[in-house]
């Protein structure tokens, strides 16, 4: 795979500079890698991911690059998979130099323990079982379960059903999780659902759903899923008080999914671009100047890679003008406040893996199935927030 780099503006190493030997620094540039899940298995949300780190790169070299030195980056295709993400990941650490890498994808575990023990930075999305690892960086792990619990209360809702995209081991230990922090709000939970889109037939879900008496929903599916069921619970004549997906908060899904989806409520982890703003219009900006292959920058995971993207240029900034891989883990390690520019409540990178993320926003499809509209701009687990 070819590198692909957003250099406007130029930028020349000091004295200082040139005498750097960390991996992937050179006097006037710093490359790095980006790992992203672009095909296999539920690879469909992360297509947004490179017009992403596009983008902030772009707007990071722009502006003088960090340091001097312009950022460039090549990738690997992981295809969702932790035996492939740790083969492109050692195959990307041998073909070139690389000074860290930025990660959009939840396969990462298949190389985390190799780069723990080489000392390369990575910046991705986080999971709580990760947080051992000293060179990893998240400026989100586990979301706060409570908080989306407290969202179900307030809309009424006193009886949660679960519906899954298949039942791994892995959904299901978190669905448990799920159900013990509910059930402590006082909720009431069902057994999860469990669909498959090529053998289970949405009109026996909604079945199974009203069976159940419950009057709430949380979905850990695709949005596609989602809609299917929500179609066949409509045709059912059942009501739910409040509707909750983890995934599906993206524009791109109106034309095909909105109408079907309306009502459904999403759980945002950063400012939700209808809140807009200086950082949300920083964001577009950014993506249409620097990623205009992508003609809807509100895509979840395009923010994401933005994001993280984001927080690996703040390590390399404090890192110095001769940054090494030692340094940038010490000085990010020891952030308190990090907010993306605005994007995302304040983090202390330092111990946000032990802490989970409390508030976050909730925005719902609208009635027509044609835009999203923020619900809750802030909403914590003790029930507090706007």
């Amino acid at each position: 795979m070819v590198a692909a780099t957003s250099c406007s503006a130029g930028g020349g190493g000091s004295s200082a500079s040139s005498a750097c030997g960390a991996p992937g620094v050179t006097p006037d540039q710093v490359e790095i890698g980006f790992l992203v899940s672009d095909s296999g298995a539920g690879s469909a949300a992360y297509a947004s991911a490179r017009a992403g780190i596009d983008a902030r790169i772009g707007l990071a070299n722009d502006e003088g690059g960090i340091h001097g030195r312009l950022i460039t980056y090549d990738w690997r295709d992981d295809q969702n998979s932790p035996s492939q993400n740790a083969h492109v990941t050692d195959d990307l650490l041998r073909s070139k130099p690389v000074f860290g890498l930025v990660a959009a994808t939840s396969a990462i575990s298949g190389s985390l323990e190799n780069l723990s023990q080489q000392g390369i930075p990575v910046v991705g999305l986080g999971r709580t079982d990760w947080a051992k690892y000293q060179n990893f960086f998240s400026y989100q792990y586990e979301p706060s379960r409570e908080t989306i619990g407290r969202y179900i209360q307030s809309g009424g809702g006193s009886k949660v059903a679960f519906v899954t995209s298949g039942a791994t081991t892995f959904t299901l230990d978190i669905l448990a999780r799920y159900k013990a922090s509910f059930e402590a709000l006082g909720l009431a939970t069902t057994e999860p659902i469990s669909y498959s889109r090529s053998t289970d037939s949405p009109a026996a879900v909604a079945q199974k759903l009203a069976a159940t008496g419950a009057n709430a929903l949380v979905g850990f599916t695709a949005p596609q899923d989602l809609a299917a069921i929500m179609q066949a619970v409509r045709a059912a004549q059942l009501s739910f008080a409040t509707s909750v997906s983890l995934t599906g908060y993206d524009r791109t899904i109106l034309p095909t999914l909105g109408q079907s989806l309306a009502g459904v409520s999403f759980t945002v982890y950063f400012r939700p671009f209808e809140a807009g703003g200086p950082a949300i219009e920083r964001y577009r900006s950014a993506m249409t100047r620097f990623a205009p292959q992508t003609t809807i920058p509100e895509q979840q995971f395009a923010m994401y890679a933005y994001i993280y993207t984001d927080l690996f240029l703040r390590g390399l900034e404090l890192a110095g003008d001769c940054p090494t891989r030692e340094g940038f883990i010490s000085a990010l390690r020891g952030v308190t406040d990090y907010d993306a520019g605005g994007l995302i409540q304040p983090v202390d990178i330092g111990n946000n893996a032990s802490q989970p993320l409390d508030c976050y926003a909730f925005v719902q499809m609208n009635p027509a199935g044609n835009a999203f509209q923020v619900v809750r701009e802030h909403l914590c687990a003790d029930g507090t927030g706007t």
